[in-house]
């Protein structure tokens, strides 16, 4: 079973991996730790500020490819990161896609006006990235509000914090 978790930023993704890590014993790849590794090593011309669509169109497919050897080999992974397309089920035979969950998670509006320290004060709950200055509360919602009307549209399973923040997922259903 591969279970691909994506969302907007600072939404929480790698920390529901890490949990889901301890819950199942899954082990989780995270895309943002596969990009700084080839960018760092300079296998490709990319950098961490090289546009979003950019770092998709290169990651996706090693993303895609890591994920079907996976079910070949019948292993459980789990796989964060922002960079997975909304029509991802397209890029899989459906004897993958029996062994593919997806989730997304984002904020409402609300719960970001309402929590916007607290995203920031959590933004190393996990990796020790640093305070990201050019975070805003306008440009998170709109990215929030980018990945929600993007689920909807192509009717994906999306975890959407609106009042507490108990992001946890059922990995076997």
């Amino acid at each position: 079973m591969v279970l691909i978790i994506t969302g907007a930023g600072h939404s929480g993704k790698t920390l529901l991996a890490q949990r889901l890590l301890k819950k199942y014993g899954y082990p989780y790849i995270s895309i943002d730790h596969l990009k700084m590794g080839l960018i760092r090593s300079g296998y490709c011309s990319l950098t961490p500020e090289s546009d979003d669509k950019d770092l998709q169109n290169y990651l996706w497919p090693i993303v895609r490819e890591i994920i079907k050897t996976n079910v070949e080999n019948r292993q459980n992974l789990i796989v964060e990161g922002c960079y997975v397309p909304f029509d991802y089920a397209s890029d899989f035979a459906a004897e993958y896609l029996c062994d593919i969950r997806f989730v997304c998670i984002a904020f409402s509006e609300d719960y970001i006006n309402k929590h916007f320290n607290d995203i920031v004060g959590f933004e190393n709950a996990i990796e020790h990235r640093g305070y990201d200055s050019g975070l805003t509360r306008k440009a998170l919602i709109l990215e929030h509000a980018h990945y929600i009307a993007s689920c909807k549209k192509n009717e994906l399973p999306i975890i959407l914090v609106d009042g507490s923040y108990e992001v946890d997922y059922n990995f076997e259903t």
